[in-house]
């Protein structure tokens, strides 16, 4: 597994106590986790700049995930343009439950990739 970055929407700054938004492009924050070799390396939390837009919330919180350079998010649902502009960007998606924090989601991301290999 070398090194991914790990993007979750979330509801404030909580780090990784926070719990996943119930929505993706319109989410208050997103928690970015730097993994490398199955362990936590560095957590930031960012304003997601397209909260409050009424349309094309998705290009901007797509865009601003490659900027800083996700290569894997993890949301409780993914709408279709945002889904064809992550796979667009090579950004995998991974689907979470609600009421997840943001250390479970990331455990159950990093599982994931392992299982692959």
């Amino acid at each position: 597994m070398s090194r991914i970055k790990i993007a979750i929407p979330t509801k404030g700054d909580q780090g990784l106590e926070d719990y996943i938004s119930d929505v993706f492009s319109r989410a208050e924050k997103f928690t970015v986790v730097d993994v490398e070799d199955g362990s936590i390396i560095k957590v930031k939390v960012v304003d997601n700049p397209a909260k409050t837009y009424e349309h094309g919330a998705g290009p901007i919180v797509v865009n601003m995930l490659t900027d800083i350079g996700v290569t894997a998010v993890g949301s409780k649902m993914f709408g279709v343009g945002v889904s064809a502009l992550l796979e667009h960007n090579g950004i995998k998606m991974f689907n979470l439950e609600s009421r997840t924090t943001v250390k479970e989601a990331v455990q159950k991301i990093i599982e994931s990739i392992q299982s692959y290999k």
